[in-house]
């Protein structure tokens, strides 16, 4: 089974496995299949957790945990305020894949994580990571309400994530990401509809946006000039109020700019296909699959 950034394959380490986040999700993490090699936490290098069936090691660094389990993927469950450093951490260690769970990251430290990040790919903070069902979960999505199938999903709610995952779970997903909605991310729509648009075993894309910020209209320009594969997508947002935040940090309106009216509109123009609710972006997923692939214009 193909997928995109996460698979069968990877080995997943987790800072701050020993905190009680940390373990909880570890759990869940093995439970859905995922091969999770070490924990990482500064000072408690050289003991181990036990999950009932597999133990797992513990590690002082990332540098050192990568040696000697062959991690390319590390999942942070650290608090806000040592959040950033455990990412720059990873960075520096070179990691393939960092993804930031942790909520209430400053928008400075993530500036500066991000800069450092020139071999590792982040997706977060804030969000609820990525799952490629069947294969392995790296984050807090549920791995039991839904199955492996060929829809890929990118979203930057996590609720919402959920919600459009069991509504299609009998079609099945090859992976679903959740970005984040802050301000300031790594991985973006766009990054995640590239990869589906190259990954062979996803035949059609849900994108999930939100109001505030331009990420949804630069995703629509993008899908224009070189997506092949169907979109649908849902913005949430259409009866929030102007000049307010609703959620999340980056979901700011102002004027015009940033409406989920606005937003839609671009991505129509692009031959998106958007709900105007969750339900019925799964059943326009629905129609959509039974049409032929739309041409690359």
């Amino acid at each position: 089974m193909m997928a995109i950034f996460l698979t069968k394959d990877s080995r997943v380490l987790v800072q701050g496995m020993t905190g009680a986040e940390g373990a909880r999700h570890t759990a869940r993490m093995l439970a859905a299949g995922t091969d999770v090699v070490a924990g990482v936490t500064p000072g408690k290098g050289g003991t181990s957790v036990d999950f009932g069936e597999r133990r797992v090691p513990v590690f002082g660094t990332v540098a050192q945990a990568m040696a000697e389990t062959g991690a390319d993927v590390s999942v942070v469950f650290v608090p806000p305020r040592f959040a950033g450093s455990a990412v720059e951490e990873a960075a520096e260690a070179e990691m393939p894949l960092c993804v930031v769970i942790t909520e209430g990251v400053p928008v400075h430290d993530t500036l500066r994580f991000l800069a450092k990040a020139r071999h590792t790919r982040i997706i977060g903070p804030n969000c609820p990571g990525l799952i490629s069902p069947g294969q392995a979960s790296a984050g807090i999505v549920p791995a039991d309400i839904t199955g492996h199938g060929r829809i890929g999903l990118v979203s930057k709610s996590g609720t919402l994530t959920y919600q459009l995952m069991y509504e299609l779970r009998d079609l099945g997903f090859s992976t679903a990401v959740g970005i984040g909605g802050d301000p300031v991310i790594g991985t973006t729509h766009i990054d995640c509809l590239r990869a589906f648009e190259e990954d062979p075993a996803t035949d059609a894309i849900v994108m999930i946006g939100e109001i505030g910020g331009d990420a949804e209209e630069r995703a629509a320009a993008f899908v224009a000039a070189g997506v092949t594969k169907p979109v649908v997508a849902y913005v949430a947002g259409f009866t929030a109020p102007e000049g307010k935040t609703m959620g999340h940090a980056g979901a700011i309106v102002s004027g015009s700019s940033g409406t989920a009216q606005a937003k839609k509109e671009a991505l129509e123009a692009a031959g998106v296909r958007v709900g105007r609710t969750p339900s019925e972006t799964a059943r326009l997923m629905r129609s959509v699959l039974t049409r032929p692939t739309r041409e690359a214009s």
